[in-house]
C-alpha cells in the first residue's frame, strides 16, 4: 500500500481510552479484574454445587456438543416455544448479546495483546466491517429486548405470572422478586445497548470520521449532539464512557447470580440433555437411597437444569395438571428445588410435605409440595416444550422414587402396586383369565409359547381385562385374522409391562415385571412384537433389555401396513366426522402420529384436528399412575373432561372422538358421561371404525 493509503487506513479506527490519564486506565483494569473475579467465583460456586450430584452421563460428549448447541440455540431451541415472535425475539437478544460480547473480546485482544507487540489490527477495513456488524447486532439486541418488555408489560401472558400454582406454596415476596429480577435484566440490557450507541454518537459528533455508512446507528445517535461545543461533547463522552463501562462490567459480574445465568446453564443443559430421557428412565442409583431424597442424590445434569430455567412458563402453560387446577406446575417445582439447592437446607432431606397436606418449609420459605409430585401425569409435555432442555418430568419421577422409598404414597396407589405384585395385573384378576377375551371369537388365538408366530401380541392389562376394551381387543384380533396374519398371545404368561409402575417410582416392582415378561418372551419364536397399549409400547420398545433387534409395533402401525398391502379391504367410507386424540406415549414420546390418522382415512372418516395435537397433544390424565389414584387434589375438572370440551368446541358437529389407547377409551368414555355430553359425541377406537368400514 502507498503511504497515503496507509495513512487513510490508519485513520479508520477509534481510541479505546480517549483522553484518559494513566491512573484512570489503571483504575479501569482494576475494576475489570474485580468484575471477572466476582463472575468466576459465581461460576465456581455453581460448579461446586453440581459436583455434589451424581455423574452418570457422558460429560465429555456433552462438551463436544456445545458448539452445535450454540449454533442451533436460536433456530432449534428457542423457537420450540411454538411462538414465532418469542423465538425471533430470543434469537435477536441471544445473537445480539453474543456478537457484542465477542466484539468486546476482539477489541481487548487487539489493544492489550496484539498492539503492544506491534500487531494491532483494529483499523482499516477490518475496523469498518467490525463497526457495521456491531451496529446491526446492537439494533437486534435492542429490538429483542423491547419486544420482551412489551410482552411482559402490556400483553402479560398468564404463564409469566410467578405466583405459585398451588395455594400456599411459595411466597408472594419470592414471586415479586422473580418479576423484579426479570425487569432488572431487561432494563440493564437495554440501557447498556443504548448508552453504547450514545457513546458512538458523541464520538462521531466530535470527530466527524467520514465513514457514516459503516456506523449507521451511531450516525443517527449523533444527530441530537450536532451543534454542541467540543467541551460539552468531551464531558458527555467521558460521562457516558464510565456509565456504560461500569454497567457492562457490573452486568458481567452479576451473570452467575441473576436471571442472566441461564445464558450459561441453558447451553449446558441443552448439551447435557438426554434425548431419550422421556422414553427411557434411568435405573435407580446403585448406592444410597432410591430416587431423589436429598440434593446429593440428584444427577448433576438435573442440578444444572435447575439453574438453566428461564422462568418462561412454557411448561406451566402446557401442563395438564396445572390446566385443571391441580397443585402442580413444573416451573414451580424447578424453581422450588433451585431455591433449596442454593440454601443450607439443600444439604439435608428435601423439604416435602405430607401427601396432600401442608408443605414443609425450608429456610427462606422454599418448599416442594408432595401433592405436586403426585399430580404429575408423566406426559412429558413440559420436557417437549422447554427451550433449554430441562427434564422436569424425570426430575419429578426421581422425587417420586424417593417418596416410594419412604412409603409416603396414596393408599389406593399403594394397594394397586401390591395387587400388581401379587397377580401381575392392575385389576387383581387371576392370570388364567388374561386370555378369556378370546373365547367370544369364532376362531382360535394360538398360544405363542407353543408354536412360532409371525406377530406376538402383548395385549396389556386394560385391553385384556376391562370389558369395554375387550371389545376393542376382539376387533383388532378380527382385523388381523381377516388379513391372514399369523399372530398369538402369551395368555397367562403375560404380566403388566410396568411402564406406569416405573413412572410411579416403584423401580423394584418394575424390575420384577420385566424379569417375568422377558422370561415369557424368551419362550416364544416371533418376528414382530405388537401391543395395543401405547404405555406398554413405550416401555417394551425403550426400557426392556435388547431382544436381538426385534421390532415392537403399535397395532395401528400394523393395520396401516396391512391396508397398504391390500390385505384388508376394500373399505366402505363411513362418511363420518371425527377428531383424533394423540396418546402421549404413542405420539409425543414415540412419534407415532401418522398410522392412526391413516387408519381413520381408510375408514372414510373426515378428520378435524384438535387445536392441541401431535407432539402438543393434551394428556388424558391417566399417565404416571394417575389412573390408579383417587385424589384429584382439588382439581376443577379432570383433564379428560377438558379434552372433551375442547373437541366439542371445534365448531363442527362430530360423530366420533377417536382414540388408539385402552386407557384413553376408559378415560374419555367416562369423561363424556361426567361432563354431561352423552349423545353428543361417541368415543371409538380407530380399529373399531376400520372394522365398521369393512362391514
Amino acid at each position: 500500500m502507498t503511504p497515503a493509503a496507509l495513512l487513510l487506513a490508519a485513520t479508520k479506527t477509534r481510541p479505546v481510552f480517549w483522553d484518559f490519564r494513566p491512573w484512570l486506565e489503571a483504575l479501569w483494569y482494576v475494576l475489570v479484574t474485580i468484575s471477572i473475579a466476582v463472575f468466576a467465583y459465581g461460576v465456581w460456586r455453581s460448579l461446586h454445587r453440581y459436583r455434589q450430584g451424581r455423574r452418570t452421563r457422558d460429560y465429555g460428549a456433552a462438551l463436544r456438543r456445545m458448539p452445535a448447541v450454540i449454533r442451533g440455540l436460536a433456530g432449534q431451541g428457542l423457537l420450540r416455544a411454538r411462538n414465532r415472535l418469542a423465538g425471533d425475539a430470543h434469537a435477536a437478544v441471544f445473537y445480539g448479546f453474543l456478537v457484542l460480547f465477542v466484539g468486546t473480546v476482539i477489541l481487548l485482544i487487539s489493544h492489550d495483546l496484539a498492539q503492544p507487540l506491534g500487531l494491532g489490527f483494529f483499523h482499516g477495513n477490518f475496523y469498518l466491517g467490525y463497526s457495521i456488524v456491531l451496529d446491526l447486532f446492537g439494533v437486534a439486541l435492542i429490538a429483542g429486548t423491547v419486544t420482551f418488555m412489551v410482552w411482559r408489560g402490556l400483553v402479560r401472558p398468564p404463564r409469566l405470572d410467578y405466583r405459585a400454582a398451588a395455594a400456599g406454596a411459595g411466597t408472594p415476596a419470592r414471586a415479586a422478586g422473580y418479576g423484579h429480577g426479570d425487569w432488572a435484566f431487561l432494563w440493564l440490557l437495554l440501557i447498556i445497548s443504548v448508552t453504547g450507541f450514545m457513546q458512538e454518537g458523541v464520538r462521531i459528533a466530535m470527530e466527524h470520521p467520514g465513514w457514516d455508512g459503516f456506523q449507521p446507528v451511531g450516525w443517527l445517535f449523533a444527530r441530537p449532539f450536532e451543534g454542541a461545543s467540543q467541551a460539552t461533547l468531551a464531558a458527555v463522552r467521558h460521562g457516558l464512557w464510565w456509565f456504560h463501562g461500569l454497567l457492562a462490567i457490573a452486568f458481567v459480574a452479576a451473570i452467575p447470580y441473576t436471571k442472566a445465568t441461564h445464558m450459561l446453564q441453558g447451553v449446558a443443559a441443552l448439551a447435557l440433555r438426554d434425548p431419550d430421557a422421556t422414553r427411557r428412565l434411568p435405573p435407580t442409583a446403585a448406592e444410597g437411597a432410591a430416587g431423589y431424597a436429598t440434593l446429593r442424590d440428584f444427577e448433576a445434569a438435573h442440578l444444572v437444569d435447575l439453574d438453566a430455567c428461564t422462568k418462561c412458563g412454557r411448561c406451566h402453560a402446557v401442563c395438564p395438571a396445572t390446566a385443571v387446577g391441580m397443585p402442580l406446575s413444573p416451573r414451580d417445582v424447578v424453581l422450588d428445588l433451585r431455591e433449596l439447592a442454593r440454601t443450607e437446607s439443600g444439604r439435608g432431606p428435601l423439604a416435602l410435605g405430607a401427601l396432600g397436606g401442608e408443605p414443609v418449609v425450608g429456610e427462606g420459605g422454599e418448599q416442594v409440595r408432595s401433592a405436586a409430585l403426585w399430580s404429575c401425569m408423566q406426559c412429558n409435555a413440559c420436557v417437549e416444550v422447554c427451550p433449554v432442555g430441562i427434564e422436569q418430568a424425570p426430575i419429578i419421577l426421581e422425587m417420586r422414587r424417593g417418596e416410594v422409598e419412604k412409603a409416603t404414597i396414596e393408599p389406593t396407589l399403594q394397594q394397586t402396586l401390591e395387587t400388581i405384585h401379587k397377580t401381575g395385573n392392575s385389576f387383581g384378576e387371576s392370570k388364567r383369565r388374561r386370555g378369556r377375551w378370546t373365547k367370544e371369537l369364532d376362531f382360535t388365538v394360538p398360544d405363542a409359547r407353543e408354536r412360532p408366530v409371525e406377530v406376538l401380541w402383548f395385549v396389556g392389562d386394560y385391553a385384556s381385562f376391562d370389558p369395554r376394551n375387550q371389545r376393542v381387543t376382539r376387533t383388532v384380533a378380527e382385523l388381523l385374522h381377516r388379513a391372514g396374519v399369523d399372530f398369538g398371545i402369551l395368555f397367562d404368561g403375560e404380566r403388566n409391562a410396568g411402564n406406569d409402575v416405573r413412572r410411579v417410582g416403584e423401580e423394584g416392582l418394575f424390575e420384577h415385571l420385566v424379569e417375568a415378561n422377558v422370561a415369557a418372551l424368551g419362550e416364544c419364536t416371533f418376528e414382530t412384537l405388537m401391543t395395543s397399549d401405547p404405555h406398554s409400547l413405550n416401555t417394551l420398545l425403550n426400557e426392556y433389555p435388547d431382544r436381538d433387534g426385534r421390532v415392537v409395533r403399535h397395532h395401528t402401525a400394523i393395520l396401516t401396513e396391512l391396508l397398504a398391502a391390500g390385505r384388508l379391504g376394500p373399505t366402505r367410507p363411513l362418511g363420518a366426522r371425527a377428531t383424533y386424540h394423540d396418546p402421549c406415549n404413542l405420539g409425543r414420546l414415540n412419534r407415532g402420529f401418522e398410522a392412526p390418522r391413516e387408519v381413520l382415512a381408510a375408514a372414510g372418516c373426515e378428520l378435524h384436528e384438535m387445536p392441541r395435537n401431535r407432539e402438543n397433544s393434551f394428556c388424558c390424565g391417566a399417565g404416571g399412575g394417575r389412573i390408579w389414584m383417587k385424589d384429584e387434589f382439588g382439581a376443577a375438572e379432570r383433564p379428560s373432561e377438558a379434552r372433551i370440551r375442547e373437541a366439542l368446541s371445534l365448531g363442527v358437529e362430530l360423530d366420533y372422538f377417536a382414540v388408539s389407547c385402552p386407557k384413553d377409551v376408559t378415560m374419555y368414555e367416562d369423561a363424556v358421561k361426567t361432563s354431561g355430553n352423552e349423545g353428543r359425541i361417541e368415543v371409538r377406537e380407530v380399529a373399531e371404525l376400520l372394522l365398521d368400514s369393512l362391514g
